[in-house]
């Protein structure tokens, strides 16, 4: 497909993932503003924070963890599977449970086990089993409104989670942050939209790089989260593989697995996040490790973040590869929206 003809994106965007993703800078905003709105239980002293959720639910709790991490004086953790892990249990642990339908299995699992541990608890999502089990328990239900898929709503599950913990004291506030990622990524969308040629469209133009490729994501500290996040968009938008990997992790064994089995390693696509924020010493492993991957003759990029904050960097980096994968869609000529493998096997797993 040529990117550049955006009037045939209707063909194959019946429900509007386009929209959806042009309109993440404003959903931040509202989601900052909802979380500082919604009421707040008198919670006893927290020495620990847990957010249990899955998928696109559950990176709004990983970049939380990973953007506080580092100023916040309790330790919050992301939980991506059933159930709680042994330490999770009393008051003094506040357990979040994010689950966008409301229905997810895996958090239902997380929220019980809360509950019967005698943690604290707080839910979030637009409604579904999960706030129905947190107003038969007499807990603090959070809801959000949104028409879409959980990974078209990451603003909310970040951007509540974010005004919560700035409520609950464990972190300052974020409110101009917040309004300066925004600002940012509505500032890096007029080179993004279909409107703009694949030649002034960075979007495009990895898009095109990326076709016929295996994906790998490479990224450091707090940009982790935003290299799982571009994995998972090309995964369920563009239906294609990809994969992250971490540094300075990766160094330690990735770079050894650059010779075989060379018929595949020709079709490697290995993208490099990088951004002001990022430790000293992780810039220069991120330009060491493109080079061996240049030299042994992958095909290589790099993509470094905009805006003025750490968070503006962290979202403009998000949002474009949010760009990437729906592009990615495009070239492949498949729906964005509809994730048919997930819910077939969603489908088996109820039927059990």
């Amino acid at each position: 497909m040529n990117l550049d003809d955006h009037q045939s994106f209707n063909d194959l965007d019946p429900q509007n993932m386009l929209g959806h993703i042009e309109a993440l800078p404003e959903q931040l905003l509202k989601a900052w503003e909802l979380g500082n709105q919604l009421p707040l239980p008198q919670f006893k002293e927290v020495r620990q924070v847990l957010i249990a959720g899955m998928g696109g639910s559950a990176i709004g709790g990983d970049l939380l963890t990973n953007y506080v991490k580092s100023a916040c004086p309790i330790p919050v953790i992301s939980h991506r599977d059933y159930g709680l892990p042994y330490w999770a249990r009393g008051s003094e642990t506040l357990v979040i449970c994010s689950s966008h339908s409301g229905n997810t299995e895996e958090t239902l699992s997380a929220f019980d086990e809360a509950v019967n541990n005698g943690c604290q608890v707080l839910t979030l999502s637009t409604g579904g089993k999960l706030a129905e089990k947190a107003k038969a328990a007499g807990i603090t239900a959070w809801i959000f409104k949104h028409d879409g898929q959980p990974r078209t709503a990451i603003g909310y599950s970040f951007g509540m989670l974010l005004a919560l913990l700035t409520r609950l004291g464990y972190f300052a506030n974020a409110e101009s942050d917040v309004a300066s990622a925004a600002a940012a990524m509505k500032a890096q969308q007029a080179h993004l939209s279909p409107q703009v040629g694949v030649a002034s469209n960075p979007a495009k133009r990895l898009a095109g790089q990326f076709l016929g490729r295996y994906v790998s994501v490479f990224a450091a500290g707090a940009l982790e989260p935003i290299a799982r996040r571009w994995k998972t968009q090309i995964n369920e938008i563009a239906k294609a593989w990809a994969q992250f990997e971490v540094l300075p992790e990766a160094d330690h064994n990735t770079l050894a697995g650059l010779l075989n089995p060379e018929e595949l390693l020709t079709k490697v696509a290995a993208v490099f996040l990088k951004a002001e924020l990022d430790h000293p010493r992780n810039k220069l492993r991120l330009d060491f490790t493109q080079q061996a991957f240049m030299l042994e003759g992958f095909y290589t990029d790099e993509v470094t973040a905009s805006g003025d904050t750490p968070l503006a960097q962290l979202w403009t980096l998000l949002h474009l590869g949010d760009y990437i994968s729906y592009y990615l869609a495009m070239m492949y000529q498949v729906d964005p929206t509809p994730v048919e493998a997930l819910t077939e096997l969603k489908g088996k797993l109820k039927a059990i």
